[in-house]
């Protein structure tokens, strides 16, 4: 006789949620697994900062229930859901120290002050900072910011960890570096973590699974290399970033990946725009389909000869999809005011 699975670490069933007459999520359901880091990701306003407040307790679902391991915590405090919080912001206290920021989590739960130092020396060994307790945070980098409050919620012993745009107040080149080292640290604390993210680049670096949400709604949930390679739908191909989507006749797009580019073969098609890169070459084809985009490497370059460009289309690797962008070819819209 086989066992019933454990409950997911955060099950999330039919939530709702306005803001006076703004829809800011509907109907949202979505489910994480123990040791699992899921990535909501969509454009700003979409209402996934909505979703995590309502999982933190800082926000009321009107409609719909928030689980942790089977517990129904809809109607609970933040203080009583027992969740670690990363903020934007990362909100360090200024007057206290570094092993004072990490410790003030087990303090507020009634752990003695030894022990929540003991805790919050544990965390900061694991996110790399030991021997910089005694620092204020204006004494640290954005990046050493970043990792103090990433130890402050692992020190509070959470089995579920809420990340909200944890990279997006640091330089390009510091996320760049920071979101391979926030996926091992999120994996050896073992606990779920939901991260919220505007950034597509960091949802498919740093979690396991990605949910793609739009105006309030869950469009579209997998492993970041899958959705990648099978969107849905043309506004979820063009927000992960797909170039070349053509309207069809009958409603539906043509999503033409990169892969299914062959260069070198086929007719010769005449290059219509050129820009210089840091790695190579953009250029447009005038196409039977329309504008093709493509990026040529230094070595690819080579193969435009008097202003044309052999290429062949791989239609099996071309994908057919809804069109459901508003207006075809126009940018993915958000829900007007939601957070």
């Amino acid at each position: 006789m086989t066992s019933d699975p454990p409950p997911s670490a955060l099950s999330l069933q039919h939530l709702t949620k306005r803001y006076g007459p703004t829809l800011a999520v509907q109907d949202f359901s979505l489910d994480i697994n123990q040791g699992e880091t899921l990535a909501l990701l969509g454009p700003s306003g979409c209402g996934k900062s909505t979703v995590l407040r309502c999982v933190a307790g800082l926000e009321q679902p009107d409609t719909g229930r928030v689980l942790m391991h089977g517990r129904d915590v809809t109607g609970l405090p933040p203080e009583q859901r027992g969740v670690g919080m990363v903020f934007q912001d990362y909100a360090l206290f200024p007057h206290l120290s570094v092993l004072g920021n990490v410790a003030f989590g087990p303090k507020m739960r009634r752990v003695p002050k030894e022990e929540a130092e003991r805790q919050a020396h544990e965390a900061l060994s694991l996110v790399e900072l030991t021997g910089l307790e005694d620092r204020r945070p204006d004494q640290l980098s954005g990046g050493q910011q970043q990792r103090v409050a990433l130890a402050r919620a692992l020190a509070t012993g959470s089995d579920l960890l809420l990340l909200d745009e944890p990279l997006s107040n640091l330089d390009e080149r510091l996320r760049g570096e920071l979101r391979g080292e926030l996926k091992d640290l999120l994996a050896r604390s073992g606990a779920a973590a939901l991260l919220v993210t505007h950034d597509q680049r960091e949802a498919l670096a740093v979690a396991s699974r990605v949910a793609v949400m739009r105006a309030g709604q869950l469009v579209q949930v997998g492993r970041g290399e899958g959705l990648f390679a099978q969107p849905a739908t043309a506004w979820v191909a063009q927000f992960l970033g797909h170039e070349n989507i053509f309207v069809q006749p009958d409603s539906t797009a043509l999503v033409v990946p990169e892969q299914a580019l062959q260069l070198g073969q086929g007719n010769a098609y005449t290059v219509t725009t050129q820009t210089l890169t840091d790695s190579g070459q953009n250029i447009t084809l005038a196409h039977p389909l329309g504008p093709l985009h493509l990026h040529l490497s230094p070595r690819e370059m080579a193969l435009v000869e008097g202003g044309t460009l052999r290429l062949r289309v791989d239609e099996g690797r071309v994908l057919r999809v809804r069109e459901d962008r508003d207006g075809a070819g126009s940018q993915p819209q958000q829900a007007a005011g939601a957070p």
